[in-house]
């Protein structure tokens, strides 16, 4: 299984030459602004700075659409089941189901800000290494457990993923196909996902004893590993501008 975030990090984009640091600072600063939105004139706004950063960033449009695909299943439940369960004021009538107006309005709020928020932290972790981001989130004086944690999941999804995907295929390979329902297959299933999780964690224990035997641990100094600028600071100021923008605007209107 492969997240595929390192795939454009080569592009010249503002966005993927911004320092880390002040990338991670600003970006966050925007999405904790976004979920505090309330206001549906707010809105259009959302929709245009998150168009712009993206287009900014010059990551292909098949980019985000690939890796939104998953994320807006949960979207799509909100859509069909909300306007029919949420508010009084009844737009329109389907048969039995009743279209309610607070409803649509709940959907269109959760989308907007859902849709731009995940576009927002796929720009931040699609524009700089992976490793880069950790050591960014390390020079902020993030506590090292934390960013070695976050490191080390991202990683080991990446390996149970693997995991998963060769031993389906000896499955396939061996006869298995779970084309119904059965107890058989239930047991084949659940014996995959038992030896999944012993031989992760097996190798949770080799990877943590090599890491042992090569110092981690001991304190890693960054000093020179970020250089900043005045158009990073520029940068950052702008965009905390921007999110600081939308809570007061939310609050004044």
């Amino acid at each position: 299984m492969r997240f595929g975030f390192d795939e454009y990090i080569h592009l010249g984009s503002p966005l993927h030459r911004w320092d880390p640091r002040y990338k991670l600072i600003g970006l966050l600063a925007l999405i904790f602004a976004f979920s505090f939105v309330s206001d549906l004139r707010m809105l259009p706004a959302m929709v245009v700075v998150t168009s712009a950063a993206y287009i900014v960033s010059k990551l292909p449009v098949s980019f985000m659409l690939t890796r939104l695909r998953y994320p807006s299943f949960f979207l799509l439940a909100v859509v069909l089941l909300l306007p029919f369960l949420s508010g009084e004021t009844i737009v329109m009538s389907i048969g039995p189901l009743d279209l309610r107006q607070e409803g649509l309005a709940a959907v269109l709020l959760i989308a907007t800000r859902f849709l731009s928020i995940l576009t927002i932290g796929l720009v931040l972790f699609s524009t700089a290494p992976f490793l880069t981001t950790i050591k960014a989130m390390r020079a902020l004086h993030l506590p090292a457990i934390l960013t070695d944690m976050a490191l080390l999941t991202f990683r080991y999804l990446q390996e149970i993923g693997d995991y998963l995907h060769r031993m389906e295929t000896s499955m396939r390979l061996r006869g298995f196909r779970q084309r119904r329902v059965s107890i058989h297959g239930f047991r084949i299933l659940a014996w995959l996902g038992g030896s999944i999780l012993v031989r992760s964690y097996e190798r949770s224990e080799w990877v943590y004893k090599a890491m042992i035997l090569r110092g981690y641990g001991q304190a890693e100094s960054l000093k020179g590993e970020f250089q900043a600028s005045y158009t990073d600071v520029f940068a950052l100021g702008a965009t905390l501008l921007i999110a600081a923008g939308f809570v007061v605007g939310d609050i004044l209107i």
